[in-house]
């Protein structure tokens, strides 16, 4: 089999270039096209994941099983001429928690058929994750019976690539995060996952793969998710504090081949995210800080297009965004809280971002299209972009953007990539 690229990533950091590597965790297509094109300019690899939710054998939330959603990434990455070879797809949070309703043994033969589809698939990087209580069991699990369940996955995933060549996946373990998308509330302070606590979680681990028969997938886990001190709620952000995460840093010294994976790094600034990636978490997950960059775009360029064309489309983005949310609020309802104007707030700008559910949805899709054939080959006036997408504004002065709508929006991720892209390289 050909060698995994991130099998000796616990060596980057000894090296001269990548010394992490940002994961893309998004479907949104506009935000796999900007970060297919920024890791083109620089000749690096892309990791892309989806989650149990997003993706799986049932179609997820995005309607698409693990074979689809590498043929969406990769007509996406052969658009824009970003080499196969170099691409990493991973799945996230693998494991029961779709069918957690239903009792552990229906809803783990569920979650092994998941796993088998995202290897099957070609995916070479797949974090296991079996934290969640089934029917009639507690919401967290001891860790034993966490990894005993992780471990049969991996065989699993073992067992539907057997004799097939290629590349074979690594796996990540641990599950100190809080649920996909964010945490539900406003936040003050995180407790860090406890040195002894990492320890435990990879030794229970190394014993649970060793009781199913999978040695060999062990030897391919390169990664621990732990929480190193880093979060953000519907209204806020829990910035990265690099002195008080350095016993739990120092942890990494005790396994070889090992590095930690931080979840939820969104909105943190340039020097928290390479701080993170020098005290060893070297995978830093980002998703929503995504399509919350892309949503701020689509907005501003709503704005422009009433201005420079009023009446022109029969309602507006945000309108349109604001009515579907009203009238189908299973997305959010359940993690916004306030009074009306406080969630009506929330809906369009948390940091959580679960607008971002809503991009696909029939009639927000078709505002996104009508306001983009709107501007369709209009040259966007630069003072419209000072005043509705500043942060592009003087890459469009310097002539290192075109002002058409397109362009704008890719960037408007790209600011955000640039952050992950240079905290990860040397």
């Amino acid at each position: 089999m050909t060698q995994n690229h991130l099998l000796d990533i616990a060596q980057w950091k000894n090296g001269t270039g990548a010394q992490g590597i940002p994961s893309i965790c998004s479907a949104h297509p506009l935000v796999i096209e900007a970060s297919l094109l920024h890791a083109l300019r620089g000749g690096h690899h892309l990791l892309i994941e989806a989650t149990c939710n997003q993706v799986n054998q049932d179609g997820g939330y995005t309607g698409m099983t693990p074979a689809d959603f590498r043929t969406f990434v990769e007509e996406i990455a052969t658009k824009v001429s970003f080499p196969i070879e170099k691409l990493i797809l991973g799945g996230d949070h693998l494991g029961p928690n779709p069918w957690k309703d239903l009792p552990a043994d229906e809803a783990m033969a569920k979650a092994k058929v998941m796993i088998a589809a995202f290897a099957q698939a070609g995916f070479t990087k797949l974090h296991l994750d079996t934290s969640m209580g089934c029917a009639g069991e507690p919401v967290a699990l001891p860790d034993e019976l966490t990894a005993s369940r992780a471990a049969l996955l991996a065989a699993e995933a073992e067992k539907a690539i057997a004799g097939r060549g290629g590349i074979a996946p690594v796996y990540i373990i641990g599950t100190e995060v809080p649920i996909p998308g964010g945490a539900m509330e406003e936040l003050d302070v995180l407790e860090l996952t406890t040195p002894e606590a990492a320890i435990k979680t990879i030794d229970v681990h190394r014993e649970a793969f060793k009781a199913a028969g999978a040695e060999d997938a062990f030897a391919r886990v390169i990664g621990a998710v732990v929480q190193p001190g880093v979060e953000f709620g519907n209204e806020n952000v829990i910035a990265y504090e690099s002195p008080k995460a350095q016993a739990l840093s120092a942890t990494l010294e005790k396994f070889d081949g090992i590095v930690f994976e931080a979840h939820s790094t969104d909105y943190q600034t340039r020097a928290a995210l390479r701080s993170l990636v020098t005290d060893g978490f070297s995978i830093l997950k980002v998703g929503p800080g995504l399509t919350f960059a892309l949503r701020e775009a689509f907005y501003g360029l709503d704005l422009i297009a009433e201005f420079l064309f009023p009446g022109k489309r029969p309602e507006t983005l945000t309108s349109v965004m604001e009515r579907v949310l009203t009238t189908d609020p299973k997305n959010w309802n359940k993690y916004y809280h306030g009074s009306e104007d406080e969630q009506r707030l929330q809906r369009h700008f948390s940091y959580s971002d679960r607008i971002r559910y809503y991009w696909p949805q029939p009639d927000v899709a078709k505002a996104v299209k009508d306001l983009f054939d709107t501007l369709a080959g209009v040259t966007i006036p630069e003072t419209l972009i000072s005043q509705y997408l500043q942060n592009s504004y003087t890459l469009v002065r310097d002539g290192l953007i075109e002002p058409n709508a397109k362009a704008l929006a890719l960037a408007s991720v790209d600011a955000v990539l640039e952050d992950y892209f240079v905290a990860c390289h040397a």
